[in-house]
């Protein structure tokens, strides 16, 4: 039910359009694929499920985050209407409450679980991997009963489904036969014999549910998530890059059990930063799941990164230095930032992180830098959570590049990054877009 949070810019969307588009020939062999529709059920009656089947499938349905992508802006819950922008255009979610004319109402339990493992909705027509599937196919039998009846519980809401702007021809949903038959292989999750209970609901709930890969990693030019070696070694988000969380993790301090439990319990750890852009509601979510599945998810993603647990942590912090290089980012840091970020600052006696800790500081790309000075932090865990105010309406492109020059050179040991003026307004661009 999760946002598969992906991006790109207009030369990425033509050639994975391009690369789409020969999967035509595929979809022809396949007969297009015909999936037969099933018949509409009368929705079940809230009361036809027990309370424990309700309350874990609220529980699951929170990790999964689905309440995110299937509620748009100031919308009604699940009733769907968010734009999810993919390097192929943008598609709308829909609404999953249970109204039986535009949302699932009538469909059955064994509609809902074609949907999620095939991507075939009731209707027999195709879905787009957006509903990561993929990932779903790996959630137990059991698991998408228990989210099946939490979404049918819900209150019903009349709203339907705005029509996908996407490039030609993959409005055309039978080419989706095609993707299907190269990538949607994976099967249902099968605890590892050689790690623990918890390593093994972890992964469980990470793979499936959770989809942490679907960010993580990189995606091929057909959208599909690349696997093995690649796993995990980053990707993107709705503009913002997902760090890699494997052994190639950027992070200045390498990621433990307990920092992640606290980073993704709260949305922000002392080494490491605080959550940003689309981690937000997925911290959001975990801050209310099981405290027992948050810290099962955290031993699986700190086991990717285990072979870094010898390396020293990379942290810098040369504000004199920075200051003659980049002396307006020093002026503007100093007006705008100081009182939060500088040595001695309240916030930072409180525990929160130094910008040395910072990973966004230390990626090969300065967008997740700039986004964060543009639109501001807002706090996933209520106002005692982290939070910064955005400096859009504040800051000039050639400010916040001067910005983002002086934070790179004071809070990292890393090369200058370049073009930062035209990164800031193409960030600008992309955030001004509905």
């Amino acid at each position: 039910m999760k946002r598969t949070r992906w991006t790109g810019r207009t030369v990425g969307r033509w050639a994975a359009g391009g690369a789409l588009a020969c999967l035509v020939g595929v979809g022809a062999i396949l007969g297009f694929a015909h999936r037969s529709g099933l018949p509409a059920s009368p929705p079940p009656k809230p009361d036809a499920f027990p309370a424990e089947m309700l309350t874990r499938g609220a529980a699951l349905a929170t990790i999964g985050d689905c309440i995110v992508c299937h509620t748009a802006d100031g919308g009604v819950p699940y009733a769907g209407g968010r734009a999810l922008a993919t390097p192929f255009g943008t598609l709308y979610s829909t609404n999953i409450t249970p109204d039986p004319e535009t949302g699932i109402g009538g469909w059955s339990k064994e509609a809902f679980k074609r949907a999620m493992r095939d991507g075939v909705s009731r209707d027999g027509s195709h879905l787009y991997p957006a509903l990561p599937y993929d990932h779903y196919r790996q959630v137990h039998d059991g698991d998408l009963d228990a989210i099946y009846a939490f979404l049918m519980t819900r209150p019903a809401a009349t709203a339907p489904a705005r029509e996908n702007d996407l490039i030609f021809p993959l409005g055309f949903r039978p080419l989706l036969a095609g993707w299907k038959l190269l990538f949607l292989h994976q099967e249902e999750f099968t605890p590892r014999p050689d790690r623990d209970s918890e390593w093994n609901r972890g992964a469980y709930l990470a793979e499936g549910l959770g989809h942490c890969s679907s960010c993580h990693s990189p995606r091929n030019l057909a959208g599909a998530e690349e696997t093995g070696a690649s796993a995990y070694s980053g990707g993107l988000a709705e503009g913002w890059v997902a760090p890699a969380l494997n052994g190639s993790s950027p992070a200045a301090v390498t990621w433990t059990k307990e920092s992640l439990f606290t980073y993704l319990r709260t949305g922000v750890d002392g080494h490491h930063g605080a959550a940003a852009g689309p981690m937000g509601p997925v911290v959001h979510g975990l801050s209310r799941a099981p405290e027992a599945d948050v810290r099962a998810i955290a031993s699986y993603i700190a086991s990717l990164s285990a072979d870094r647990a010898a390396k020293a942590p990379a942290m810098a912090d040369r504000p004199a230095e920075a200051a003659k290089t980049n002396p307006g980012g020093a002026a503007l840091f100093a007006g705008a930032c100081a009182g939060c970020h500088d040595g001695g600052a309240p916030m930072m006696t409180q525990g929160r992180p130094g910008l040395s800790t910072v990973t966004a500081l230390r990626l090969d790309q300065p967008d997740n830098t700039i986004r964060a000075i543009l639109q501001g932090i807002h706090a996933p865990t209520g106002p005692a959570g982290p939070a910064m105010p955005p400096f859009a309406a504040s800051l000039t492109d050639a400010q916040v590049a001067d910005l983002a020059a002086y934070l790179r050179s004071r809070f990292s040991d890393l090369p200058a990054w370049t073009s930062l003026e035209t990164a800031a307004a193409t960030v600008r661009k992309e955030d001004s877009q509905p």
